[in-house]
């Protein structure tokens, strides 16, 4: 057992601590939830994960506008805390870039991580800014696909590239995947068997705003 999961065992019970995730919608919470189950299960194991509802809407913010809508997610996962009773140790705030890991990437994403910064406290933050969305994030354990409709496969042009790179990576799941027709409500599905099965410990293909994401995940002690 490493040193950080025997940390983990050692901590208090789930019900005393909490991980608040925010983000678009409930579908890209319960992606963000199996890829902190999967990085920190030292974390995962010993704090319960919840949302909070307000959808994230920061990326085009900037200056005040920024700071009072990041103040506004604080507080609102401070608040959640409270309602469960719980320590929070860790916010989570995801967002789709709808667009790609270029130089407009790292400007937003530093604008975001450091406004985050500034409003913690008593807690660590992590920002999923997700190129070009979520589904970009899934598209590095392609494996994880069939395990959730047996006749879906991730063709070749699709596997082992920058999917930080690719355009609309939904829209050429639900071209190129096969039958059925790849949904939203799917992606949590492809998570959550990436995690069963180790997968994210191995992603095929990069995709740098996920590095970067687990790299935020990575710094918390």
């Amino acid at each position: 057992m490493s040193a950080r999961a025997r940390g983990g065992a050692r901590r208090a019970g789930a019900q005393d601590r909490v991980i608040v995730l925010a983000g678009e919608d409930q579908n890209d919470c319960e992606i963000m939830a199996a890829l902190i189950r999967a990085h920190r299960p030292d974390l995962s194991a010993t704090a319960k994960l919840v949302r909070i509802n307000d959808p994230v809407r920061l990326r085009r913010k900037s200056g005040p506008d920024l700071s009072a809508a990041v103040k506004t997610l604080v507080g609102k996962a401070r608040a959640k805390a409270v309602q469960q009773k719980a320590q929070l140790v860790g916010f989570v705030v995801h967002e789709d870039l709808d667009g790609f890991t270029d130089a407009d990437y790292g400007k937003v994403r530093t604008a975001v991580t450091e406004e985050l910064g500034r409003q913690r406290g008593g807690f660590h933050t992590a920002l999923a800014l997700a190129a070009w969305e979520s589904e970009g994030w899934l598209l590095l354990f392609p494996d994880a696909f069939p395990r959730v409709r047996p006749r879906w496969r991730v063709p070749a042009q699709l596997r082992g590239r920058d999917s930080g790179r690719l355009k609309e990576p939904k829209e050429e799941l639900k071209r190129r995947l096969g039958a059925p027709l790849f949904r939203e409500s799917d992606g949590p599905l492809v998570a959550r068997e990436a995690l069963a099965h180790g997968l994210i410990a191995a992603p095929e293909g990069r995709n740098d705003s996920y590095s970067d994401f687990v790299r935020d995940l990575d710094g918390w002690d």
